[in-house]
Formats: structure tokens, C-alpha cells, sequence
């Protein structure tokens, strides 16, 4: 069995929701759970932090400053004693780094900014499109049974493409929208999901 989570949401708090708060720029406090065009995101982002003179230096201050959730290495350890684990994440490898060591370094998949030699970021570059849900069609046909675990829009079509998915602490629109995903709300919760969802592996 493999189990695929989301980073943000998940683990670690929303990177860009920090960075809005500690620079006082409310525009930056939209996430995925907000604008489901991942493209339409962050070229408006892109565009907020050059309109503030933002470079990928003031945002890693913030990001060093920033810890997992309350209880999230925890549950990792508990998920990756189980089962094999990968971040599925629409994070950039430049953000990600300080958070991985805080997490013990689990795999993970994510994107990569462009930035130029002043370190403004000038764009990014994807993985490959809809990264999320091919990465796990392409476990499930090397014969995994795959269990996700996502809490926004971008993390829907993962959701569905595994043998199940699991919806944690998502917004109210997204459960409206996705009701055939369980949702978790505390990580006990979602430990209860993935021994339901899983292959029997995960049972006592």
C-alpha cells in the first residue's frame, strides 16, 4: 500500500496564508481552497509579490519561521510505520526544503520556480500537468493500492483516481462539492480513514 498526501492543509500550514500574514498583503491569503485554476493562482501571485518588490528571500524568511501542524509529524510517523508515503504537493521544491527536514525528509513530488538572479520570482515550471492524479494512476498500474489524503480542489482528482480518498479539514464548499470523499477532521480521525481505506495491511 501506498499512502499519498497533500503537503499544505495537511502537514504544514498554507505557506502563501503565512506569507499574507506577515507581510499584511491580504490578496496573497488565496489558496487552492479559494480559485481552483492553479495557473489563474499563481500568476496573481506572482504578480502581488512584484507589485510589493517580494523575493523568494522574504518568502523562505517566513517559511523558516513556519513548523508542521499540531500533530502532524506524529501522524506521519504512525502513517510511514504502515505504509509507503509520498507528498503530492503543488509546492515548489525552493519552499518545501526547511519543512522536509522538520517532517524527517518524506518523498515528495512538487513543482520548481523560476527566479532570476535578483531572486525575484519570474514564474514556474510544473512537474507535469495534473501531477497529482497521474502520479497515482501510475502507482495504482505498478499494482499499489493507493490511499490519498488532500483538503482542496486541486486535490480532488487524486482523491478519485486512488482506491480511496480521504478529504482532512477541507472547507465548507469543497465538502458541498465532493461528497463521496469521508472527511477527517483531527488526525485520529484520518488514522481511523486510512485503516478503513487501506488493504488490510494497516489492521492490528
Amino acid at each position: 500500500m501506498i499512502a499519498c498526501l497533500d503537503l499544505e492543509g495537511v502537514l504544514v500550514p498554507e505557506i502563501w496564508i503565512n506569507v499574507a500574514e506577515k507581510t499584511g498583503i491580504g490578496a496573497l491569503r488565496r489558496t487552492t481552497r479559494d480559485e481552483p485554476d492553479y495557473d489563474k493562482l499563481m500568476r496573481g501571485r506572482i504578480e502581488i509579490l512584484d507589485q510589493h518588490g517580494l523575493t523568494l528571500r522574504d518568502i523562505q524568511a517566513v517559511i523558516d519561521g513556519m513548523g508542521p501542524l499540531p500533530g502532524a509529524a506524529a501522524f506521519l510517523a504512525w502513517l510511514k510505520s504502515r505504509a509507503q508515503v509520498i507528498i503530492l504537493s503543488d509546492t515548489f521544491y525552493q519552499f518545501a526544503a526547511p519543512l522536509m527536514r522538520q517532517l524527517e525528509w518524506p518523498c515528495l513530488f512538487c513543482h520548481t520556480l523560476e527566479v532570476d538572479d535578483g531572486q525575484r520570482i519570474t514564474g514556474y515550471r510544473l512537474r507535469i500537468d495534473d501531477g497529482k492524479r497521474r502520479a497515482v494512476r501510475a502507482l495504482r498500474e505498478l499494482n499499489f493500492h493507493v490511499v490519498a489524503a488532500g483538503d482542496s480542489y486541486n486535490d480532488t482528482t487524486m482523491l478519485g483516481a486512488a482506491n480511496g480518498g480521504i478529504l482532512f479539514r477541507p472547507p465548507q464548499n469543497v465538502i458541498d462539492e465532493f461528497p463521496q470523499f469521508p472527511v477527517a477532521t483531527t488526525y485520529a480521525q484520518m488514522q481511523a480513514a486510512f485503516v478503513e481505506l487501506g488493504d488490510g495491511s494497516m489492521r492490528p
